[in-house]
């Protein structure tokens, strides 16, 4: 019982984190520091990834209608549309698959650490509230998803690279990325949130396989634990979606920005006196 209450703060913690750009990693991290599941450290290593697929799920819920080619509400054009929003999509997340995916194992064996996740937090929150200041008063070039250059697309894909450092945020990378490039933040935001059903549903998948392959299986009250962390996820997650969409329209991203600082410097306070 006491591992489920624990799922559904992971959960919460996932569900909200996930699509700010304020880390989800350097969030778990930290939970795990009070909270950690009594559990394998398998399971939990394929819980903290996998919970991810609430979140996948949330997006798709909130979006169903603008990113389903197939609706026989949407004129031909509109479809037109929607398929090469998908296009884009796919094509940003070809970095990933290339160049992340063989690095993945070796990032989370080397720079999975209190000390990398503190840096990273720090220096993305500065650099949010630095390109904030300096795009201040600009017109985005790219204002409408479906303006959205295919070599755009790719370049932002490139940005979510950064995220395969703990602590970055794969939001936090892909909407930073954007925005440099030229986006609005809404754009950014967006298609941020399209680029995680990819990226994000392959990242559980993997984790899924390898815990299979190293001969693990689900135990006990395992699995239960497990779809209650999905479950508390998707819900958050979209709340957070509502959210995050609902303050962008009249807000900067520099809140997130200084939160990620003081939450890097907690970080380190905690592990220098505590850890």
């Amino acid at each position: 019982m006491l591992d489920i209450i624990k799922a559904v703060i992971l959960g919460i913690v996932e569900g909200i984190t996930e699509f700010l750009p304020i880390s989800s990693t350097g969030h778990i991290v930290l939970v795990n520091e009070f909270i950690q599941l009594r559990e394998s450290k398998a399971f939990i290593d394929m819980f903290n990834v996998v919970i991810q697929l609430g979140a996948i799920l949330a997006v798709v819920v909130f979006y169903f209608h603008k990113l389903n080619p197939l609706s026989g509400r949407k004129s031909q054009l509109e479809r037109s549309q929607t398929w090469t929003l998908w296009w884009k999509v796919l094509l940003a997340v070809i970095p990933s698959v290339i160049v992340g995916l063989p690095l993945n194992d070796w990032m989370d064996a080397h720079l999975m650490n209190w000390a990398v996740v503190s840096a990273t937090l720090i220096i993305y929150g500065i650099l949010f509230i630095v390109i904030e200041n300096h795009n201040k008063g600009l017109t985005p070039k790219f204002a409408d998803l479906n303006t959205l250059p295919y070599k755009t697309a790719l370049f932002i894909g490139v940005f979510q690279l950064l995220s395969l450092i703990p602590g970055t945020s794969r939001s936090g990378a892909t909407i930073l990325g954007a925005i440099i490039i030229g986006t609005s933040r809404y754009v950014a935001t967006e298609f941020s949130f399209f680029m995680a059903i990819p990226t994000m549903l392959g990242a559980s998948l993997l984790k899924i396989y390898k815990f299979y392959d190293h001969g693990n299986s689900l135990v006990g009250l395992q699995s239960v634990v497990l779809l209650v962390g999905v479950v508390v996820s998707f819900i958050v997650a979209y709340l957070s979606i509502r959210f995050l969409l609902s303050y962008i329209k009249k807000n900067d991203f520099k809140a997130f920005g200084w939160y990620r600082i003081v939450l890097g410097i907690l970080v380190i306070g905690y592990f220098v006196f505590f850890g």
